[in-house]
């Protein structure tokens, strides 16, 4: 896999938010153009995107705020048994330190931080702009 894609209202205020779980801003840019339209089937588009990576440096997220053609649909609110691409998860190391950090970030905890037999500890959150994100801390790791 290359890369998981979500389109946020404030590209600054997502780096900040993925930059508290860990990962890098591995660069910035404009995407504008009939080109880009061409793929995504919107036409003439104008795109800020963000390239995060993670610090195991294998896996990366890209974010982005449309410019042009403006958002038309929303899934922030959607639960997560909704059809679709809804959260994505990552592996943490401290999963009550991170979720405290984030909570400062204005993110909400969705249901409850829970044990997993021995071996994981897990956690949907929302971030400030609705964003789900889960969270898993693997026990053995300690």
């Amino acid at each position: 896999m290359d890369n998981v894609g979500i389109v946020v209202e404030s590209l600054d205020e997502a780096i900040a938010f993925f930059e508290e779980i860990g990962l890098k801003l591995e660069g910035r840019a404009t995407i504008e153009g009939e080109w880009a339209g061409r793929v995504t089937g919107l036409g003439s588009q104008n795109v800020e995107i963000a390239m995060m990576v993670t610090p195991d440096g294998y896996s990366r997220l890209e974010i982005s705020k449309f410019i042009h053609p403006a958002t038309i649909s929303d899934h922030r609110t959607a639960p997560v048994n909704s059809l679709g691409y809804l959260r994505v998860m990552f592996t943490v190391e401290d999963i009550d330190e991170l979720v405290s950090r984030l909570l400062k970030y204005g993110a909400t905890l969705v249901g409850e931080l829970v044990q997993y037999e021995n071996s994981y500890r897990l956690c949907y959150i929302r971030a400030k702009d609705g964003l789900l994100i889960g969270l898993a801390e693997q026990l053995n790791n300690r």
